[in-house]
């Protein structure tokens, strides 16, 4: 099977390798290196498909719960992806795209409480958001999205550059009673189930 990158991925990682090998003109070491951080590069922004939930909320990451919160009345779950985590981000549950807001900030640790003072992008649904946000070194978020699209499930929204983190502000119907995961959890985006769906019980 053809392994996917995500954008931006085989730039990054050819800049880097020419770098070396330019670089290797003063020390042979240099094109050594080139390729082990092309390669390194290349892990980062590795895009595999993924199998979706079937039911309840996808995960919007790879990587650790590291928030599960009440935040107005409506359960925040964050996912913090380290910079060995799959960095391409994924719908939790299916809706349209009704705003995407950029808010600059600081470059805090992304698993820190201080990162939600970071640079974010909050893409808003019907009624649930996704945050992305950026690490100390990762600083591009890249969506793949626009206002008015319609997204299921499952569906690629973004990536962020090397380390960072993502929540998922679920729907006023969601209880902590529904939650399927706690901190210290990992997850796949996609793949892993972050809580049951109550309208998806009632419909049975």
């Amino acid at each position: 099977m053809q392994t996917q990158f995500a954008p931006d991925g085989w730039k990054y990682a050819i800049l880097t390798f020419v770098a070396g090998v330019l670089a290797s003109i003063i020390t042979p070491l240099a094109a050594v290196f080139g390729i082990i951080f092309s390669t390194s590069i290349l892990a980062f922004y590795r895009d595999p498909d993924r199998q979706i939930a079937p039911i309840g909320v996808a995960s919007p990451a790879d990587g650790t719960v590291s928030v599960v919160r009440d935040e107005g009345g409506q359960l925040r779950i964050g996912v913090y992806m380290s910079a060995t985590n799959v960095h391409v981000n994924r719908a939790p549950l299916t809706g349209r795209v009704n705003e995407i807001t950029h808010r600059p900030g600081a470059y805090k640790l992304a698993f820190s409480k201080e990162s939600e003072n970071n640079e974010q992008l909050q893409i808003d649904f019907e009624d649930y958001s996704v945050i992305l946000i950026a690490g100390w070194f990762a600083r591009r978020i890249h969506p793949y999205i626009e206002e008015g699209d319609r997204i299921s499930k499952g569906d690629r929204i973004g990536h962020i550059s090397f380390g960072s983190r993502a929540d998922v502000i679920l729907p006023p119907r969601f209880t902590e009673e529904d939650l399927a995961v706690e901190v210290g959890d990992t997850v796949y985006a996609g793949q892993t189930m972050l809580a049951f769906d109550p309208d998806e019980e009632e419909c049975e």
